[in-house]
């Protein structure tokens, strides 16, 4: 538990300084409007952060239950905006693969699942948000793996160096699903 400690204070100093600093962002990334949802700076160190304290977890995180909650998250981490185009899918199933921690398992494996919940999540939305999100709570019986579940969805969420609006929520509904205040994330 200490070592979650540490992590919870290192995401709550950050989330203080970038309060204190002002929520600049050095430009527009892919496009997006200025000052739409997240800050990046603070964001992409928090998301930098998550990434170092999934890596030093690697040999911990290698459950059936955090590998199919980790898909269930990244699938409504990439359908966050209610749709995704085969692209997308595409990018995020890349980003999946190259995951130091995810390498745990078989990329087979992990493209099924993924595909398994987008599938789900473009054919009836609302029945794919909720199976993900039951896919999540399994998660929750181990804190560590749980935990690890969000920070990987941040770290997908984050990969482009902005956190859509739509994302932070998906983010938010996945902390509740495991009773985490969003706030020990920074959202």
């Amino acid at each position: 538990m200490a070592m979650w400690d540490r992590i919870k204070e290192q995401a709550k100093g950050l989330q203080q300084q970038s309060q204190g600093a002002g929520h600049t962002s050095g430009g527009t990334a892919g496009g997006r409007q200025p000052g739409a949802g997240a800050s990046g700076g603070s964001k992409e160190k928090l998301v930098g952060l998550f990434k170092s304290q999934l890596g030093s977890l690697k040999t911990e995180l290698k459950s059936g239950a955090y590998r199919d909650a980790s898909m269930a998250m990244c699938a409504l981490v990439a359908a966050a905006d209610g749709s995704v185009d085969a692209a997308e899918r595409q990018h995020v199933e890349n980003l999946i693969l190259q995951n130091d921690v995810l390498r745990n398992f078989p990329p087979e494996q992990l493209r099924q699942r993924f595909n398994k919940h987008v599938d789900q999540l473009m054919f009836d939305f609302p029945q794919g948000r909720a199976d993900a999100l039951q896919e999540i709570t399994k998660a929750a019986k181990k804190p560590v793996e749980a935990k690890a579940v969000v920070q990987t969805g941040f770290v997908i969420a984050g990969a482009d160096g902005y956190i859509a609006p739509a994302e932070a929520q998906v983010l938010r509904e996945a902390c509740t699903a495991l009773g985490f205040s969003p706030q020990e994330f920074g959202l």
